[in-house]
Parts: C-alpha cells; sequence; structure tokens
C-alpha cells in the first residue's frame, strides 16, 4: 500500500472537535497521522484518539525526544499507543534539539547519538517483555521490566539528518524519520539507510503552504525557514546538503541578532525546494517528486494560510 501521512494535531481547534475531520482524511486516502512534540500537544495523546477515530489508519510519533522521559515511562508510552493502535504503530525516536531539551525541559543536551541509540536498543527489548538491567552510555536501567506488552510490537524509527544518526537508523531500527529536505535530498539521505539492510522505511514531514499568494508563501515560507534551519542541528545537516554558501548570509545575520536581514537573505529557490508551496494539484505534484525519489511516507504538515485549513488538508489527499 502507499502510504500518505498527516500531521496532527491541527492547530486553532479543540483536540476533541477533531474527530470528523480525521475521519474524513482517512476517507480521502490517508494512511497515516503522525504527531510531534515541540512545543504543544504532546506526541501520544493525539495518536491515541486518531487510532480510534481511524481504525484503519497508522499512527507514528515524529518524534518523541529521546531525553525527556525517563526509559521506563518512554516504555509505557510506548507500549500503550501499540495497544491502542495494533499492528499499526510506529514509535519515532530522536535527539531532537538543544533548544527542546535544554532551553525547555532543563536537561543536558549531550552525546544525541549515543542517547537515542541506547535508547532504542532499550526500547526495543523492553516491549519483548525482557527484565532489564543495563548500563548504558548515557542512562542506567536497574531490574525494570514492562508489566503491560502490546499484543503487536510496535516498529521503531529513528529520526535522522546526517550519515551517522542515518546510518544508525538503517542499522538499529525499521527506518529513518527525515525532516527539512528538498525532493533531490532524498536520494542524497537515502543510502546511508539502506546500507543498514533491506526493508527499511523512510518518512519524511513535508511542509506545505496551499496557496497561490506567492508573496504571501514567501513571508511565511521564510519565517518557518530561519526559525528551523538556525537551530544547530539543522544548520550543520544542510551546510552537509551543501547549502552552506546559499544559507551563509541568513545565518550570519541571525547571529548578529538581525532577524529581518536574515530571513530576507533566503534565496528563492531555497524556499522552492523546501517547501511545498501553490494549488492542491502543484503540491501533490510535489509530494510526488520525493516519492519518485525513494521516500516512502510523505507527511504533510500544513502551514497555515490564506486558505481555509481543513478544506485543503482535504483537497491535499491522494484521492481527492
Amino acid at each position: 500500500m502507499k502510504r500518505y501521512g498527516m500531521t496532527i494535531p491541527f492547530d486553532g481547534v479543540p483536540l476533541l472537535d477533531q474527530v470528523d475531520w480525521v475521519r474524513e482524511l482517512a476517507d480521502r486516502g490517508y494512511t497515516d497521522f503522525w504527531s510531534a512534540e515541540s512545543g504543544g500537544s504532546d506526541g501520544f495523546t493525539p495518536l491515541v484518539l486518531a487510532a480510534s477515530w481511524a481504525p484503519s489508519a497508522r499512527v507514528g510519533t515524529a518524534i518523541i525526544p529521546a531525553y525527556t522521559r525517563g526509559a521506563g515511562t518512554l516504555a509505557s508510552c510506548a507500549s500503550s499507543l501499540a495497544e491502542a493502535a495494533p499492528g499499526r504503530c510506529v514509535i519515532g525516536i530522536g535527539s531532537s534539539s538543544d533548544v527542546i531539551v535544554e532551553r525547555w525541559n532543563g536537561m543536558a543536551f549531550e552525546k544525541p547519538y549515543q542517547r537515542v541509540r541506547d535508547t532504542v536498543r532499550f526500547l526495543a527489548r523492553a516491549l519483548e517483555g525482557e527484565k532489564i538491567t543495563e548500563d548504558y552510555e548515557t542512562f542506567s536501567v536497574k531490574s525494570y521490566r514492562l508489566g503491560r506488552l502490546p499484543a503487536e510490537k510496535p516498529k521503531i524509527m529513528i529520526a535522522a539528518l546526517r550519515k551517522g544518526m542515518l546510518g544508525l537508523a538503517g542499522r538499529e531500527s525499521d527506518g529513518a524519520i527525515l525532516n527539512w529536505l528538498s525532493a533531490e535530498d532524498v536520494k542524497t539521505v537515502a543510502p546511508y539507510v539502506h546500507a543498514g539492510g533491506e526493508g527499511k522505511e523512510l518518512v519524511a514531514r513535508l511542509f506545505v503552504i496551499p496557496s497561490t499568494n506567492k508573496d504571501l508563501v514567501n513571508v511565511i515560507a521564510r519565517r518557518a525557514i530561519a526559525a528551523y534551519l538556525n537551530v544547530p542541528v539543522y544548520a550543520a545537516f544542510h551546510e552537509w546538503l551543501g547549502r552552506g554558501d546559499e544559507l551563509k548570509a541568513m545565518w550570519e545575520a541571525w547571529k548578529t541578532g538581525d532577524r529581518k536581514t536574515a530571513v530576507e537573505a533566503i534565496p528563492d529557490h531555497v524556499v522552492d525546494d523546501l517547501i511545498i508551496h501553490g494549488s492542491p494539484e502543484a503540491c501533490r505534484e510535489h509530494v510526488q517528486r520525493y516519492v519518485d525519489n525513494g521516500l516512502h511516507t510523505p507527511v504533510l504538515a500544513v502551514l497555515p494560510s490564506d486558505v481555509d485549513l481543513k478544506q485543503v488538508s482535504l483537497a491535499l489527499g491522494p484521492d481527492a
């Protein structure tokens, strides 16, 4: 089955009022609902609801930070979601960023590669029902056994940017969750994941502004790009992808506190590469370019613009 996802919950609408919206999206061909956890809703609650509202849809976290829950609590959350969505659940784990981990949660953002690796290894064992006593490199667990196992073990995937984490995702998980990349960039990152073995899935959150008002698109897109690509992990990612020269002016202005100049310094073609925009038809064609380049599961994240969010999310669907 070809997969096609949407990021939930939607901003500006009470969580419980999104039931009909989720059901309509499933009727329009959306196979997946994915959450995020970066300052709004937690990553699990919206998916538990979606699993009930759309009982054929797959649900996945993209992503849960490896730092912000203790190992046992994270295993319990993962198990509960897998029980709510048997056979159709993905637990996406990532390092997140220094902003979320350190500034918002007061935890040291240290050894991100090792922390993600250790967390994935622990979860894989915990969800098998093992009793675990282990001194991992980044945390320790003593005499832990998950007391409530799901009937079907969920898939575990790793959020990855550069080749170290991409390789880890391929070797030690069911695939990689990607973010903030162009359709062409899929060709760059995919081989590192597939080197880890057969059957690895590539999931990516794709930011969409379904508007033909190019001036408005440029304003919204540049603000979003500046907000993310000045975070150190994303800056390093795009430097690795080869956008260092294109984004140098933005990074330099941002470091001096000149936000206006930083936003204006983002080249038009970078906006066109990283943000899907235009009519619903044009947006679907752009999504297809990602799939043609090796992406298995596109997950749309619709940015608010001058159009009705519910109507455009339905119009963007594969069966629209």
